[in-house]
């Protein structure tokens, strides 16, 4: 008797989006379910803590009940965080309810792929509380006075950093060498 071999089933965008996301900030995966609604959930450590990403499949839109059923695993679970990733769109209901909740919205333009891989990308990463003192007080300037960078900015999404933090950009040059830029994280 011949036993058939069932296909692996092939992973949806939004867990791509996931495997990027986590390998990206440096998360490390713990625990991987598929639900029958559609719905994957990634529980993964990070270094303030687990976190539990929720993967919505489609192009439909997100609503206030995705946000409390993703809240309601994280109570079950004794989760702090959460991160919700869709290829749709988020109603601004759901973006205040996520706010409120500690949940985090990957946007649906966030990339399947390491983005830094990319010749044309540079390496961001947020600074420390420590070199953030030690930058401010060389340049004589508040976090403000530098220049901006969006929190929805693919590459600020990926390494995690929120409003008001300072992030650096590090720049290889043939004629200048390695340089350093450094921008203050805004809302909108």
């Amino acid at each position: 008797m011949r036993h058939k071999v069932l296909p692996k089933k092939e992973s949806t965008i939004e867990e791509k989006k996931a495997e990027v996301l986590m390998h990206l900030r440096g998360y490390k995966k713990t625990d991987q379910k598929r639900h029958p609604e559609g719905i994957t959930t990634y529980t993964a450590k990070t270094k303030v803590g687990d976190v539990i990403l929720y993967c919505i499949p489609g192009q439909g839109t997100i609503g206030v009940q995705y946000i409390n059923k993703l809240k309601k695993v994280m109570k079950d679970e004794n989760l702090e965080r959460g991160i919700v990733i869709t290829s749709g769109r988020y109603t601004q209901a759901a973006k205040q309810a996520a706010r409120k909740r500690n949940v985090e919205l990957i946007p649906r333009m966030f990339p399947a792929f390491n983005l830094f891989e990319h010749v044309m990308v540079p390496k961001h990463e947020i600074v420390s509380a420590e070199e953030k003192q030690a930058m401010l007080q060389k340049y004589k300037v508040q976090p403000y006075q530098l220049p901006y960078i969006h929190f929805s900015d693919p590459a600020v999404k990926a390494i995690g950093a929120k409003p008001g933090d300072i992030v650096k950009i590090t720049r290889e040059s043939q004629t200048a060498g390695k340089y350093f830029a450094y921008r203050y994280v805004v809302e909108g």
